[in-house]
């Protein structure tokens, strides 16, 4: 059976006859018998698919009859098929330097090959010589070169509104450790990239899961397989949580599964990881899913999904995870992410508001293209955006995994330095399209007269736009970890029914520290006397007037308040000792009013609120520091009664 080339090839040769040159064109009944014979042969290994014998016998056939278009012709098209771009535009150049007629819808395959080379540009002026002279007529491929010249002039224009000269597009091979013989693909990293999971595809069909561990050096041990996980059968497209501790993949043709492929969880415990759980009927369809991704707080899962009722062959979805710990029914992410073509691939990053994701129907570079879309306040996705070249190309862009520290990115490819099929590589990305630098907090919460460690809910909240960024519980032992994107200012609220709430704040907008936070939490118990810091309660200097960004804490009083409906409480404020005393007192006390103003606006009553402001009188810390005068600046809040 011929291959798609050599009919593509042969129809050229035909039609080529119209397209002779007056003066001298190119004769094929002049050309050497030899040479011919030589490329016949050519064209039956061809037909095999045996492309690395056919290119040499059309070597010696040209080296024979220089003049050979054909066999010029047929270089360009076979070095194409084994996707050597430098090589194939080379020798159509040859032929189109012997005759520009005969071989104008080489053109076509021709401008495919610079674009492989990233010269946008000369594609661009190719494929229009091909519309000005010869046009295609078939239908079919018509609309195909249409798509190849909007392609081209994307990539043309994306190159001109995006110049970077000091960025460097240099892969590096990951190593021996975690590299082999066998192809490796489907990087996940904790997000303290010191565990590294990925898929490898050893005998026949069957893909396992490897992992390793970064040593002190910055080198990987040598990749084992994950046990507890691996079957016999395929396990492929893993994510693992940020904290390390669950892994969701895909399983297909399995058992219990419910359509080709599903999606499964598996936990890891002081033992190893559990048997994987089917992710039951709501994740998985009796189509396919696949590609799952856990956000950072592992609240939401998003995968791939080509069941009824989306946008295209396949979509993405997202399930969020229910207070019952049950997952709840995906929503497709809608025309802003989906088309009617395939977006798959999805992974959110570790701030939780960049996703990232292959589509072959958004503009790109003419196959399935990776973007990026950013989670807007109203929980709406941003337009996405192109990665750009050189991270796409003309061919199939798979899955990437982009590290906390934002720039670094790991992905699967076939370059010449792989030691077999595709390898994991890591890169820098582009400043232009990076997600959120992120650290990290985690600790442990516990009750602050016992020491015992408590279930509780953590949540971060963008202060400037009252967003809620991350929410987790905390283990049975109260352990807890959330993610902590620069760029922006946090409030900090653990919650426990029972317990006075417990806030803090992290300051990042203006700055990006290098280091994560450990951060142990003592709750207090709702008893008369018992007393906390509102962190996130802000004036102006000088000023009573509550700051938006007061708002988040402002409603976790509230909801402490609604849960607690016999609760009384005392607002008190507290102020630094510059400026004079009788002034402080008055600002401290007009502070503590405003707070009861706001929770009395909220439908709490007034006989359960009482403020008092006590100036400079009751410091915490010395005065004669600027950390300390923070410090003595302050809200309280204090029971009363229960």
């Amino acid at each position: 059976m011929k291959t798609a080339l050599l009919i593509l090839y042969c129809t050229f040769c035909i039609l080529g006859f119209v397209f002779c040159a007056a003066g001298q064109p190119y004769d094929p009944s002049k050309v050497n018998k030899k040479a011919v014979a030589l490329y016949t042969q050519a064209q039956e290994r061809a037909e095999d698919e045996n492309y690395i014998s056919a290119a040499g016998l059309l070597l010696q056939a040209v080296e024979i009859d220089k003049n050979y278009v054909d066999a010029w012709l047929a270089l360009g098209s076979v070095y194409a098929t084994l996707k050597n771009y430098n090589s194939s535009a080379g020798y159509f150049e040859k032929a189109f330097a012997l005759d520009s007629a005969y071989t104008i819808n080489f053109k076509f395959t021709y401008a495919h090959q610079l674009a492989g080379l990233g010269q946008f540009e000369k594609a661009l002026a190719a494929i229009h010589e091909l519309f000005a002279k010869a046009p295609p007529k078939n239908a079919t491929r018509l609309k195909e070169a249409e798509a190849r010249r909007r392609s081209y002039e994307f990539a043309v224009n994306y190159a001109k509104n995006n110049r970077d000269t000091s960025y460097v597009f240099a892969p590096q091979n990951m190593g021996s450790a975690v590299n082999s013989g066998e192809s490796e693909y489907f990087p996940s990293l904790t997000i303290d990239g010191n565990d590294l999971v990925f898929t490898r595809k050893l005998s026949g069909d069957n893909e396992d899961f490897f992992s390793c561990t970064k040593k002190t050096s910055g080198d990987w041990d040598i990749a084992k397989p994950v046990t507890g996980i691996n079957t016999s059968l395929s396990e492929g497209a893993q994510h693992i949580s940020s904290d390390g501790g669950w892994l969701v993949f895909t399983g297909c043709y399995r058992p219990d599964g419910f359509g080709s492929c599903d999606i499964y969880i598996s936990y890891k415990t002081p033992g190893g990881w559990t048997t994987p759980e089917n992710m039951g009927r709501l994740i998985n369809s009796d189509q396919w899913e696949s590609q799952p991704c856990l956000s950072p707080d592992k609240r939401d899962l998003y995968f791939a999904s080509k069941r009824l009722g989306g946008y295209g062959g396949s979509d993405i979805y997202v399930s969020h995870l229910q207070p019952n710990g049950s997952w709840g029914y995906p929503q497709n992410l809608g025309p802003g992410i989906n088309t009617p073509g395939d977006e798959q691939c999805p992974f959110i990053h570790a701030d939780n508001q960049t996703l990232y994701f292959t589509s072959s129907q958004w503009q790109g570079y003419g196959d399935e293209d990776l973007f990026y879309a950013r989670k807007q306040r109203d929980g709406r996705w941003s337009t996405p955006v192109n990665l750009g070249y050189p991270i796409n190309t003309i061919d199939r862009e798979g899955t990437l995994f982009i590290a906390a520290d934002g720039k670094t990115a790991y992905y699967a490819s076939d370059r010449s330095d792989s030691k077999g099929g595709l390898d994991l590589y890591s890169f820098e990305l582009r400043e232009s399209i990076r997600p959120f630098k992120t650290l990290w907090v985690k600790g442990k919460v516990f009750d602050k007269k016992t020491r015992t460690g408590l279930v509780s809910s953590v949540e971060l909240i963008d202060l400037a736009g009252q967003q809620v960024i991350s929410k987790t519980e905390t283990d049975d032992a109260g352990n807890y970890f959330i993610t902590l994107p620069v760029g922006k200012d946090y409030a900090f609220v653990v919650n426990r029914k029972g317990y006075l709430f417990y806030s803090d704040n992290f300051w990042m907008a203006g700055h990006s520290p290098d280091s994560t936070y450990q951060k142990d939490i003592p709750l207090t118990p709702i008893e008369i006397n018992a007393s906390i810091v509102l962190k996130n309660i802000f004036f102006d200097i000088n000023k009573w007037e509550l700051k938006p960004e007061s708002q988040a804490e402002l409603d976790k009083l509230v909801q402490l308040l609604h849960e607690n409906p016999s609760l009384k409480i005392e607002i008190s404020g507290h102020t630094d000792n510059v400026g004079g005393p009788a002034d402080n007192l008055t600002l401290s006390n007009n502070r503590a009013k405003a707070v009861v103003n706001y929770l009395i606006s909220k439908n709490i009553a007034v006989s359960r609120l009482n403020s008092k402001g006590f100036g400079e009188t009751r410091p915490v810390a010395d005065n004669k520091t600027e950390e300390g005068r923070a410090q003595n600046r302050r809200t309280e809040m204090k029971v009363m009664s229960q």
